[in-house]
């Protein structure tokens, strides 16, 4: 935790009337239903990898709820994961960016209708590893970082550590668009930026290279990701407290505050800094449904934007779609 006192985002989560899927809190059916519903059958899934993390705690929960549904999730890049949408090989894609009008008219010529709903808001988090003294950084600093303006730590703090390596999941991440579009006006990345293949392979980059920076959404940092060792009925139990907010982020590598170049105010990426845009590195993430009314595409999509959906989301360290708010300090 800093040292300064810490604006601990605690979100009360905006009760929505009628949830549409219910979780049955013994684990479900007692009789196997035939064909497929909202509850059963099997969908097939695309998402940007670097949403692994949240989408994996929606799917463990809701098949815990509904035994007989089997939801296949691929983990690819997000262009990937758009045309398995709009090709038919997916019914419900996850995403950081709604569907082109050219998109949605493809879709429409065919008879379909793709539903699209913010789920949530993401937020980049810059890491380095641990002995690297660098306490904070700008977004000018950080842009020159990734242009090659800047080159060595000492550049910017003193350190010893020589050159700077900036590590990427892989170049056609989500991410990779997300920086080179906000913050690079579509310049090339220099020769020392590197692809780590996977977000954790960039873990492991920066936690074994002293020299490294790396770039990874929040919910790749958050401690609260003591849920994903639980079992689906241990998760299910978390929906029952009132508030789900994540405020510490693992101490495997050291997430960099950031601020804003007119700010002297630097920020990590906790929820209540993406909520006030105090932390100026964030994205919506979108959850887009092709599937027919009734069928389990349909039944997750509403899953997945229910109370009980966003509660799970919040444990993440992403922001829900769905909240309201209010602010403690914690010291």
């Amino acid at each position: 935790m800093d040292r300064h006192k810490v604006i601990a985002f605690i979100g009360v989560l905006a009760l929505l009337a009628g949830i549409l899927v219910g979780c049955n809190s013994k684990g479900g059916r007692k009789e196997a239903p035939t064909g497929n519903s909202a509850t059963s059958g099997t969908l097939v899934m695309a998402c940007d990898a670097s949403f692994e993390n949240i989408m994996q705690e929606e799917i463990s929960v809701f098949e815990f709820c509904y035994p007989y549904a089997s939801i296949l999730p691929y983990y690819i890049d997000e262009k990937a994961a758009i045309d398995s949408i709009v090709l038919g090989n997916a019914r419900v894609a996850v995403v950081s960016h709604e569907l082109t009008k050219d998109q949605v008219t493809y879709l429409r010529e065919r008879k379909r209708v793709a539903k699209t709903k913010k789920i949530a808001v993401d937020a980049i988090a810059v890491i380095v590893n641990p002995e690297n003294p660098v306490e904070n950084l700008s977004i000018k600093e950080l842009r020159e970082i990734l242009t090659g303006e800047v080159t060595r730590w000492d550049e910017l703090w003193p350190s010893k550590l020589g050159n700077i390596q900036v590590i990427f999941d892989h170049s056609g991440s989500s991410i990779v668009k997300y920086m080179s579009d906000s913050l690079m006006n579509g310049r090339k990345f220099p020769a020392n930026v590197y692809s780590a293949q996977t977000i954790p392979a960039v873990f492991e980059a920066v936690k074994t290279r002293r020299n490294a920076i790396g770039l990874v959404g929040v919910s790749w940092i958050s401690s609260d990701l003591r849920t994903v060792d639980m079992s689906a009925e241990e998760k299910f139990k978390t929906l029952e407290a009132d508030d789900t907010t994540t405020t510490e982020f693992t101490d495997q590598v050291k997430v960099l505050p950031i601020r804003r170049d007119n700010s002297l105010v630097a920020v990590k990426p906790y929820q209540a800094y993406i909520f006030d845009g105090s932390y100026p590195l964030y994205r919506s993430i979108y959850m887009i449904n092709t599937g027919a009314a009734g069928s389990l595409a349909n039944g997750f999509f509403s899953f997945v934007t229910s109370f009980q959906g966003q509660k799970l989301i919040q444990t993440t360290g992403v922001l829900p779609a769905l909240v309201r708010h209010r602010q403690v300090e914690v010291n």
